[in-house]
This record gives C-alpha cells, sequence and structure tokens, in this order.
C-alpha cells in the first residue's frame, strides 16, 4: 500500500495511486537516502492547486518518469499547508537561485537535506521554453554520479549563503513614523487609479495592505494623505465586489485575478482570503459606511458556513479551482462557475435574462478575452462580473431600484441552484489550525458588530473545535490541522498568533474572561517556543520540531500575515486588558527585530506598520453598563467595537460578570454607576471617565476624534 494512502492530507492522498514511490516527509525517506547514496526529489505543492495538478497528470501519473524517478531519486511529497517551514526554506533556496517561485515547487537535495537545484512546473517534454521533467531528471542523475562530492561542496555552499543572508542583522533603532510615511508614499505609487489595487497583473488581493491604510487613512483623516488611504481602500474594495474575482452566486473570492480588471480570476477560493476579506470588508463597512460592504460580508460568511463548515466542526482549507464540465469531459479551472448565454437564457425568465445580460456583461461568444485564456480553456464561456451598475440599467428599463435588485436577486437564486447540480469543486477538508482561527475572528467581529447570532454562534463552536482537537491540555502543545483525527505535526508560530487573536475577538464578543486566560498562556508559549533572542523576531517553527538545514522567519504580510504583524498587535491588546506590562518592552523589540526590512522594503510588512499606529495611540477603554438582554446595550457595546485601536479595552459591566484579569482595575470599572432609563457606556482613559453615552452614534464619534 502507497505510505501516503493514510496521510491526513488530502494532497498527499491524492497521490497515493502514483507510480512514483513516494515517501512523506520524514526519517524514512532520509534514512533511504543516506543508505543507498540517493539524491532526494523533493515535490512541494496543496490540494488545490491548478498547476500543481497539471504537473501530476502529465509527469507523476506517468510511467517512464516514475520509472526515473524510482531509480535515481528518492521521491518526497509534501503538502506546503501542512509543513509550511519546508516550503518556505526551500522555496527561499528557489527564489535565490532561479529568481522566482510558486507551486508546484521541484527542488533536488543532498541526504542531508541540502539544496543544490530547483525550480516549480516542469512540463514532461521540452516545451514553451522550458526545459522537460525527463531532461532535468537524466541530467541531475549524470551529475550526481560524476561529481556527487562536487553536489553536496554546492549543497553546502548555498545553505551556509541561505543562513547567513536569513539571519537577518541585529535589531536596530526604527524610525517609525517615517517608516509609516514611506509605506503610505510606496503603496500610493503602486496604486491602480482606476481598478483599484497595487501594480500590474495579476493582482491579489492583499487584505494586509488594506488594513495598513485603512488605519492611517482613520489617524490622518484631517490631512490629504488620510483621504488619499481611505479612497485607495475604497477603490480596491469597489473594483473586488464588481469584478469576477468575487463569487456573486454563492458568495467569497477566488484567490487572485490574472487581470488587472479583477474580472478573470484563478478560481481556487481559500479559507484565509475569506476570513480576511470579511474582516476588510466589515472594518471598512463601519468607518468608511458603505452599506454595500455590510451585504459583502454576509456572502462571505454565508458562504463559510453553508459551503465550508464540516459536520463534525471547524472549516475546510479550500476549494479546488478545477472541476468537471456540466457536459463531461475532463476537469477545467474554473468549470464550476462560468456560463454560456445559452444556458442562462434557459434558466431565467426574459426579464431576469435581460437584466443580468446588460449587469453581467454577458455575451454569446463569451466575454473572456483572450490574454486572460492563454490556454483556450474558457472561450464561448460568461464570467458573472458586475459590467453595469444595477443603478443604470433600473433608470435605464423604466424599473425602481428595489425592483431591479428584486430581479436580481430572484436570478441569483435559479442559477444557484442550477450551479448546485453541477460536479462541485473538489475540497481540501483538512483543519489548519491558524485558518480556523482567522475564520473564528472574522466571525466574532461580525458577531458583534452587525449583531448576528449566528455567526456568534458559529465563532465560538469553531474555537470550541479547536481547542478540543488541537490542544493537549496535559503537554500544552498545540497542532498544526485535523483530518479524521488529529495530526502529528505541531503548530507553528502563525498558528499561535492567529489563535490569540481570535481568543481576543471572543472575549469582546461574549465578555466571557476565560479566553483572555487562553490567549495568555497561548502568547506566553509562543514567546517560549518561537522567540529568536538575537534578533527579537520570531521563528516560523520551533527549534526541536525541525530538521531543516536552515530556519525561516516569515517577515511578509502576504497571503496571511507575518506572525510578528499579528503578534504586536495582540501584545498591544494584552497590555491593554492585563494591570501591568506582562512581557516588558515585547512590543518595542518586535519594531528593532525588523529595522532592516523596514529601512529598505517598508511595504513588506504593512500590519506591523498599522500595529506601530497603534502603538502611539493612548488606550481607550468603553465599559457598557447595563442587562445584556437590553439591545441597546448591544449596540453601545458594538459601537465601542468599531474603534479599529489595538490599545483598547471593552467591558460589559452587569451584576455577576468578573474580570479577574484586571486585577485592581476591576473594581473600578465594577463601581460605574448604571443608569436606570437604559445601559449607558463610559468612553475611559486612566480611571478617568467620560459623562454617561447612551446614543451608540455618539459614542462612536467620540472614539473617532480620540483615534
Amino acid at each position: 500500500m502507497s505510505r501516503l494512502a493514510d496521510a491526513k492530507s488530502p494532497y498527499l492522498r491524492q497521490h497515493a495511486a502514483n507510480p512514483v514511490d513516494w515517501y512523506p516527509w520524514g526519517s524514512e525517506a532520509f534514512a533511504k537516502a543516506k543508505a543507498e547514496g540517493k539524491p532526494i526529489f523533493l515535490s512541494i505543492g496543496y490540494a488545490t492547486c491548478h498547476w500543481c495538478h497539471v504537473m501530476a497528470h502529465e509527469s507523476f501519473e506517468d510511467a517512464e518518469v516514475a520509472e526515473r524517478l524510482n531509480r535515481d531519486f528518492v521521491p518526497v511529497k509534501v503538502d506546503r499547508e501542512e509543513r509550511p517551514d519546508v516550503d518556505q526554506a526551500y522555496m527561499a533556496f528557489v527564489q535565490a537561485t532561479t529568481g522566482q517561485g510558486g507551486w508546484p515547487m521541484s527542488v533536488w537535495l543532498t541526504p542531508d537535506l541540502k539544496p543544490f537545484y530547483g525550480g516549480t512546473y516542469f512540463p514532461k517534454n521540452d516545451r514553451w521554453g522550458l526545459p522537460g521533467f525527463l531532461s532535468v531528471l537524466d541530467r541531475i542523475a549524470e551529475i550526481w554520479k560524476r561529481g556527487r562530492e562536487e553536489l553536496s561542496l554546492r549543497g553546502e555552499e548555498i545553505v551556509g549563503r541561505l543562513r547567513d543572508v536569513l539571519a537577518g542583522g541585529p535589531a536596530g533603532r526604527v524610525d517609525g513614523d517615517r517608516a509609516v510615511e514611506r509605506a503610505f508614499e510606496e503603496f500610493s505609487r503602486a496604486f491602480d487609479s482606476e481598478w483599484g489595487g497595487f501594480g500590474p497583473k495579476p493582482k491579489f488581493p492583499r487584505p494586509a495592505a488594506l488594513h495598513f491604510l485603512l488605519r492611517y487613512g482613520l489617524r490622518n483623516r484631517a490631512r490629504s494623505q488620510g483621504e488619499g488611504a481611505l479612497a485607495m481602500v475604497r477603490k480596491t474594495l469597489e473594483a473586488m465586489a464588481r469584478g469576477g474575482i468575487r463569487d456573486r452566486i454563492g458568495g467569497g473570492f477566488h484567490r487572485y485575478s490574472v487581470d488587472r480588471f479583477w474580472r478573470v480570476p484563478h478560481f481556487e477560493k481559500m479559507l484565509y482570503d475569506q476570513a480576511q476579506l470579511a474582516l476588510v470588508y466589515l472594518e471598512s463597512f463601519c468607518c468608511i459606511g458603505e452599506k454595500r460592504f455590510e451585504s459583502i460580508v454576509r456572502e462571505i460568511l454565508d458562504y463559510l458556513l453553508r459551503d465550508l463548515e464540516l459536520p463534525g466542526g471547524g472549516f475546510v482549507s479550500a476549494e479546488d479551482a478545477d472541476s468537471l464540465p456540466p457536459d463531461g469531459g475532463r476537469a477545467q479551472e474554473g468549470a464550476f462557475y462560468l456560463w454560456t448565454e445559452r444556458e442562462l437564457a434557459e434558466l431565467l425568465e426574459p426579464a431576469e435574462f435581460a437584466l443580468v445580460v446588460d449587469l453581467w456583461g454577458v455575451r454569446p461568444e463569451g466575454n473572456i478575452p483572450p490574454e486572460g485564456d492563454p490556454h483556450h480553456e474558457l472561450v464561448g464561456r460568461n464570467i458573472l462580473f458586475e459590467e453595469t451598475p444595477i443603478e443604470e440599467i433600473a433608470a435605464r428599463r423604466g424599473l425602481s431600484a428595489e425592483e431591479a435588485e428584486r430581479i436580481r436577486q430572484a436570478a441569483v437564486g435559479k442559477l444557484a441552484l442550477a450551479r448546485n447540480r453541477r460536479p462541485r469543486p473538489a475540497k481540501d477538508d483538512k483543519v489548519v489550525l491558524g485558518w480556523n482561527a482567522l475564520a473564528a475572528s472574522a466571525l466574532a467581529r461580525a458577531g458583534l458588530l452587525l449583531g448576528e447570532e449566528r455567526y456568534r454562534d458559529a465563532a465560538e463552536r469553531t474555537m470550541g473545535f479547536l481547542l478540543s482537537n488541537l490542544f493537549e491540555p496535559a503537554t500544552g502543545r498545540l497542532f498544526r490541522l485535523h483530518r479524521d483525527g488529529r495530526g502529528e505535526v505541531e503548530a507553528f508560530a502563525g498558528d499561535y498568533a492567529m489563535l490569540v487573536q481570535a481568543l481576543l475577538d471572543l472575549f469582546e464578543l461574549t465578555q466571557e474572561a476565560q479566553w483572555v486566560e487562553r490567549a495568555i498562556s497561548f502568547q506566553d508559549r509562543m514567546e517560549a517556543l518561537f522567540r529568536d533572542p538575537e534578533s527579537g523576531g520570531y521563528w516560523t517553527s520551533g527549534e526541536r520540531a525541525s530538521v531543516l538545514p536552515f530556519r525561516m522567519r516569515e517577515e511578509y504580510d502576504g497571503a496571511e500575515p507575518a506572525p510578528i504583524s499579528l503578534a504586536a498587535a495582540n501584545l498591544l491588546r494584552l497590555s491593554a486588558l492585563l494591570p501591568e506590562e506582562r512581557w516588558p518592552g515585547r512590543v518595542d523589540a518586535l519594531f528593532q527585530a525588523e529595522a532592516a526590512l523596514l529601512a529598505h522594503q517598508v511595504t513588506g510588512l504593512p500590519q506591523l506598520l498599522a500595529a506601530y499606529l497603534d502603538s502611539t495611540g493612548s488606550p481607550v477603554s468603553v465599559a457598557v453598563v447595563g442587562t445584556r438582554a437590553d439591545p441597546r446595550g448591544r449596540a453601545l457595546l458594538a459601537a465601542g467595537a468599531s474603534s479599529l485601536c489595538s490599545r483598547r479595552l471593552l467591558l460589559w459591566i452587569e451584576p455577576g460578570r468578573r474580570f479577574p484579569f484586571l486585577g485592581e482595575r476591576e473594581a473600578f470599572y465594577r463601581s460605574l454607576p448604571p443608569r436606570e432609563d437604559g445601559p449607558v457606556a463610559y468612553l475611559c482613559q486612566s480611571f478617568s471617565c467620560s459623562e454617561p453615552i447612551s446614543d451608540p452614534e455618539t459614542l462612536r464619534r467620540r472614539l473617532l476624534a480620540a483615534a
């Protein structure tokens, strides 16, 4: 039986039936390579990766390729989502030696795991100007036989250089104010003023950049730069909402757009994208006031609860880009999401069809431009993007806005039913700790800010699943993933940071002190396991857990925020909750750890810069006094939570509710007087509080002024 057949990772299981004699990452493969004197072929990908599927079909399912791999190498498969430490280490090598990276990643290692050659996708035979995989295998096998010692020395040399580079410089002084201004200037230069987003195609949402710009804009709203930052956020979120990157039938967002218009997406859907985009749209709705953004938050979260939540708890990691077409044939990218004009005409009433043709830019020949479909897989199909605002269509057709929206919703409902009869994209059904924590954060924040009980219930349900299944109380260990039981890989720094954030969000939602106690415990463990005493930053993995030739620190807010960025915000939040500094000087140490990067690549860590902005403000406390059963009190608590400042304390004071983590401050807050005519909020700074505030909008304005 294949060694991959019982793997927790769906990606590894996808390759269990290959003729390639795959090993999972581990001691068995390493021992075989040393015993037989063979190099390791390391293939890294993930279950919903389109080009991983392509290389699998072309090469790993091919008997000729398998014979070469099995004869001359020890083939090892790694799921990058299960082992981000392995992925990051060898991606650093591939990027350093080829100038590019991506998945599938293909790396050749010496038996002691030192890389000497690498790349990404290889076609089976020479094609498109790329060397064929067979040619590469033959060439490396021949060089290994003739010059094994030379390749081993090359691996040693490369690893030595990478260690020096990855070690980084010592902690240094950071001019945080200057770094913040430079980041704004660089984002402004890269901003696409016509279509939103940053840089040329392909375009990724990058929520961390919007997270920073929203906070910069609110902090500097009296300056033109502040208005400019908020305009970039608004433009980008509006353009994404109109584009094909948004699934307007089922909700949620696809991974990225292949063009600058957000029109033609790469169709996979990732849990971490949904969670972060839900938060950005939610915060922008609360702070900018775009009503449409609220409906998009609900779309995303309803998609999570309907399509991604597992019956036993937790959320799947992703949905694939590829699926079987409705009319049969091989799996194709986007088949589940695309429509012919004829299909729409047959499914919809004439009035519905006429409206959506104008609204979504439907064409008989399809609406995907050739440059968006270089392999001619999407010919004749239509992506549903908003070509014309519905208000314009309504005015042109003599309809009220309400009637046009009713017709649109009726069409969406019919298309959703029809689409659900199609073969659905495969799901990567492993539960990843950090990504589920991001989802719990989004649900908790939406539950509080939108007053939606089902989001609150889902946030608590998700956290309950994570702590019940991925935390081992006897040892204090956290684990990375769950699928048919807990996996063996321990959690990484990012998992801890995302979990602490979610626990603090759950406290604000539920006002249950247990969540703060757990957050403190996991932050303590994060410091003990991952803190680098030299730089002050965080290693990706704990020292004892890694056999890699070099360790990595995540220092980029990309698809996921870096652990250091989340930890800085978490520590600021904890400092507002606790009576004394539990980790003295730690936040400053995190900024200093990234002094070199913030000096030379200032847009690499925008979420860390957002935390710096928060660190320069004064802490704020909002205490709502009244009974939880009163909806007016819940509205006040939501208004208190609308502040984006990390250094805030949000409390609901009522008889019987205790906050022991506050220490001596608890008595002060519990002494705030109630009002007989209903709940009130007090806005406090350093034991000095405002007069009672009963109007949520007044509280929002006061918090905005305080920021």
